[in-house]
C-alpha cells in the first residue's frame, strides 16, 4: 500500500472492515486531496463492486458507465438498466454470486461507488435506488462495506449526511480526507525523491496548501520558485485555471459560494455573517447556512467566536492557502511572474500573511509544542473594538486549564529579532485584550516562527517560541 501519512484515516477504516457489522461510509473532502487514490490504495484495487459517475452525463450514459462496470464484476445481462432501480437489482444480484470478490482480509463484499453526485443527474431516481438498495437489504448483510465518495461536497452534505429522509441515521462512518499537514508534505516530497528543505516546504504550503495531486504536478529538477511559476502563474500552467474548477466541481450553485469566498479573503481577520450579506446581496436565510457550512465542511473557511462584542455572532475566515493565493494574484491577472515578484517588498508582504494561515492549519501541531494537546481548547482571532491605538492578536488558544495563548506569527529567514518597539506593542495588545475582554486567565504571549527568536533584552516578554520545525 503506497500510502503516504494519513494514520488516522487508515485507522478509521481498519475498524470499519473489522468491525463485524454492514457498513455505510461516506468519504468526502474537496477537490485534489486524494480521497479516490486513499480507498484504492487501501483495497489494493481488489473490489466486489467499483463504478464512478461520469461527469456532465445524463442519466442514460451514467447508467451506460453502470452496466458496464457491472459486467466487469460477472452480470450477464448486456442491456442498459431502464433505471437505476433496476441497475442496483443487478448489483445485488452480481453481490450474492458465489464468485464474488472479497477482501482478502477480512472476506468482506466492499463496493466503492465514486463520484456519485454525478450519477445523480436531474430528475432521475438515483438518491431513492441507493436508499432502497441499502435499506432494502444491504443494511442487512454483516459482510457488506458500501463505501460513497465525491468531490461534490455540497451533493454529499445534503443529500446523504445531512438527509432527512431514507439516509437518516444510516451512515455508519464519515470519513473527511482533508489537506496534508507539513509533516505530510515533507514525507510526500522526500520519497518521490525532492530535495526541499523544511523552510522550502513551508513556503510551499503557502501557496499550495497540503493537496498531494498539486504536489504530483512538481518538477524535480526545477526549484520551487520556478515550480509556482510554471503551474499557477503562467496562463499556460495546469494550475492557472484550478480556482475557477475547484468550486465549480465542488458545488451545485458555485457562484454563491465564489461570492462568499471572495468578501471573506478581503478581510485578513475574516467577517461576520452580516457583512456578508451586505456585500454580496445573498438573503441572510438558509441558503447562506448551507454555502458557509459547505465551504467549512471543505476546509475553505474556519468559523470562530466573536470575543469583544456582547452582540451575539461568528466570524467567517478564509484558512485554504491555495484560495488566498488564487484570489488575491491569479484574478483579473494581477501577478505575471512569481520569478519577478520573489523578494520584493510585495512578496514579503504576503510571506507573513501567508504564514499566519500556515499556522492556523497546524493548530493541533501548536498544542503539542506547547504541551497541551489533551486539553479542550477553543481557538479563535481578536481584533479590537477601539479604533484609535487598537490591536489585534493572531491567534488565541483559549484553554480550559486557565491559560490563553496570545499567539503571534512571524515569518523571517534567520532568528526573528524583538526591538523595543515591537516589544511595546505585545504589552500593548496584551493588555487592551485583557481591558475589553476581561479573561479569568494566564495569558501567555506565544511567538511562532519560522528560524526562531533571537534572545536580546525586549525577548522576555515572550513566554513560549515555537518554530517552523516543530510544525513538521
Amino acid at each position: 500500500m503506497n500510502v503516504i501519512g494519513r494514520v488516522k484515516e487508515l485507522d478509521e477504516i481498519e475498524q470499519c472492515v473489522s468491525s463485524g457489522r454492514p457498513e455505510f461510509m461516506v468519504v468526502y473532502g474537496r477537490r485534489r486531496v486524494g480521497k479516490t487514490f486513499l480507498i484504492k490504495e487501501y483495497f489494493n484495487n481488489r473490489f466486489s463492486f467499483y463504478a464512478t459517475g461520469l461527469l456532465n452525463g445524463k442519466t442514460k450514459s451514467q447508467l451506460k458507465i453502470f452496466k458496464e462496470s457491472l459486467i466487469e464484476y460477472g452480470d450477464e445481462e448486456k442491456a442498459i438498466p431502464k433505471d437505476w432501480f433496476e441497475a442496483f437489482r443487478r448489483l445485488r444480484k452480481v453481490l450474492e454470486a458465489p464468485t464474488v470478490c472479497r477482501d482478502v482480509a477480512s472476506g468482506r463484499r466492499v463496493i466503492f461507488l465514486d463520484e456519485v453526485p454525478w450519477m445523480d443527474t436531474a430528475r432521475s431516481d438515483f438518491k431513492a435506488a441507493l436508499d432502497y438498495f441499502w435499506n432494502s437489504w444491504a443494511s442487512s448483510q454483516k459482510d457488506l462495506l458500501l463505501i460513497v465518495c465525491g468531490s461534490a461536497t455540497s451533493w454529499i452534505i445534503n443529500n446523504i449526511l445531512f438527509d432527512k429522509g431514507g439516509f437518516y441515521n444510516r451512515i455508519t462512518r464519515q470519513l473527511n480526507i482533508k489537506p496534508f499537514s507539513l509533516g505530510e508534505c515533507a514525507e510526500y516530497f522526500q520519497s518521490y525523491g525532492f530535495t526541499f528543505t523544511k523552510k522550502q516546504v513551508i513556503d510551499c504550503y503557502m501557496v499550495f496548501g497540503g493537496i498531494p495531486y498539486y504536489f504530483n504536478l512538481f518538477d524535480k529538477r526545477l526549484s520551487l520558485v520556478q515550480n509556482i511559476n510554471n503551474l499557477v502563474i503562467d496562463p499556460q500552467g495546469q494550475l492557472h485555471y484550478e480556482y475557477e474548477h475547484l468550486f465549480s466541481s465542488l458545488f451545485k450553485n458555485a457562484a454563491t459560494h465564489v461570492k462568499i469566498i471572495s468578501v471573506i479573503a478581503e478581510q485578513k481577520w475574516g467577517v461576520q455573517r452580516t457583512d456578508i450579506v451586505d456585500k454580496t446581496g445573498i438573503s441572510d436565510g438558509e441558503g447562506l447556512t448551507r454555502a458557509l457550512r459547505e465551504l467549512e465542511q471543505c476546509g475553505f473557511i474556519r468559523k470562530y467566536k466573536n470575543m469583544t462584542s456582547k452582540i451575539k455572532g461568528s466570524f467567517f475566515q478564509v484558512v485554504d492557502p491555495f484560495v488566498l493565493f488564487s484570489h488575491y494574484y491569479l484574478q483579473d491577472d494581477k501577478l505575471t511572474d512569481w520569478l519577478k515578484f520573489y523578494k520584493s517588498a510585495a512578496f514579503y508582504a504576503w510571506r507573513g500573511n501567508a504564514f499566519e494561515i500556515v499556522a492556523l492549519c497546524h493548530i493541533q501541531q501548536i498544542k503539542k509544542c506547547l504541551g497541551i494537546s489533551g486539553v479542550s481548547s477553543e481557538e479563535y482571532s481578536w481584533k479590537s473594538i477601539q479604533k484609535n491605538n487598537g490591536a489585534q492578536i493572531d491567534l488565541i488558544i483559549d484553554r480550559r486549564d486557565d491559560v490563553m495563548n496570545i499567539c503571534e506569527m512571524k515569518y523571517s529567514d534567520d532568528e526573528y529579532v524583538i526591538d523595543s518597539e515591537y516589544e511595546k506593542e505585545i504589552i500593548h495588545k496584551v493588555e487592551l485584550f485583557r481591558k475589553e475582554v476581561e479573561p479569568e486567565k494566564a495569558l501567555h504571549v506565544t511567538l511562532v516562527t519560522v528560524s526562531g527568536l533571537k534572545k536580546n533584552e525586549h525577548s522576555d516578554v515572550v513566554l513560549n517560541i515555537i518554530k517552523g520545525e516543530d510544525l513538521f
